[in-house]
């Protein structure tokens, strides 16, 4: 009796020791792994497109022409505990000439963004973002040397607090009630005539509103990457019904590990930016207002990514 009641209490102090060496073997699993989601996660995407047409003695006609394109896309995100740091950097650049006349731009865009963020409750984050978006060259109305934007004219600076809904590494919901955008048209001319919504003489323009941005980002298929995003912003102290969009759209097909194909669109609405329109093509305005603006660009050439 006393020999059973002995292995008793030794099975049973045996099995508490092994209980508590898993307990610490998984206390410190846990540990390790939370660890190893900490720290930078980085990767960019770089494509180079090219066109190029050469006519000799051609009895249909046309004009030799060559047009070349870059699209860049990286990021730098950083893990801490309860604290997330994302970074996004998209430029694109595009030139087109055709017959004698000189390069033309065909994409032309800087947009760099940075997002600070510290845990709440479930997949939310209090969060903290800012926006810088511009253009590196002068751009010309078509078809004419009339100059309509150039570098820092328009550039738009925004800053927002709010919250942020992350539910993975895909996808991305921030939703600011506080922000502030500025404008500033860093052009004399484009400046005097009250280009970008700026007051006519003026440089900046300042707006309080609300804001709303949603991303996503996946790689759809092993060979076709799809990454969205759509900005809405709304200006409480003038007509704010008039909502700012801009929502933009990559698609990326990989045939080889470095031939691809990129569709990039680009749709804006934007109620101060006015445009004179010659409808009838008669060479007389016939409306000066804001409308849709929409811009594509598909690219065949090398992509690489690191």
């Amino acid at each position: 009796m006393k020999k059973a009641l002995w292995l008793s209490i030794s099975l049973i102090f045996t099995y508490h020791i092994a209980l508590a060496q898993v307990t610490d073997v998984e206390a410190s699993l846990r540990v390790v792994t939370a660890d190893s989601l900490d720290g930078w996660k980085k990767g960019a995407t770089l494509n180079l497109g090219t066109a190029q047409t050469s006519l000799t003695n051609w009895a249909a006609g046309g004009e030799n022409s060559i047009a070349v394109n870059g699209i860049f896309s990286g990021f730098a995100n950083l893990t801490r505990g309860k604290t997330n740091w994302d970074n996004n950097l998209d430029i694109g650049y595009g030139l087109l000439k055709q017959g004698e006349r000189s390069f033309i731009k065909t994409d032309d865009k800087v947009d760099l963004t940075s997002k600070l963020g510290y845990s709440a409750f479930e997949k939310w984050n209090y969060a903290l973002l800012m926006n810088f978006k511009t253009q590196m060259s002068k751009g010309f109305k078509t078809g004419t040397d009339t100059l309509i934007s150039n570098f820092l004219a328009p550039a738009y600076f925004l800053a927002a607090m709010g919250l942020d809904y992350k539910p993975n590494d895909h996808f991305t919901a921030f939703i600011a009630p506080l922000t502030g955008k500025f404008t500033m048209v860093n052009d004399d001319a484009l400046a005097g005539i009250g280009a970008f919504g700026v007051s006519p003489g003026e440089k900046f323009r300042a707006e309080l509103g609300g804001y709303i941005r949603v991303a996503y980002a996946k790689d759809i298929h092993p060979n076709i990457s799809l990454a969205t995003k759509i900005d809405l912003f709304s200006n409480y102290l003038k007509d704010p019904q008039n909502i700012d969009v801009n929502w933009e759209a990559l698609l990326t097909l990989k045939a080889t590990k470095y031939l691809s194909a990129s569709l990039a669109t680009n749709l804006i609405w934007d109620k101060d930016i006015v445009q004179d329109f010659d409808d009838d093509g008669d060479g007389a305005t016939d409306a000066t207002e804001a409308r849709v603006q929409f811009k594509e660009v598909l690219s065949l050439g090398l992509t690489f990514s690191f």
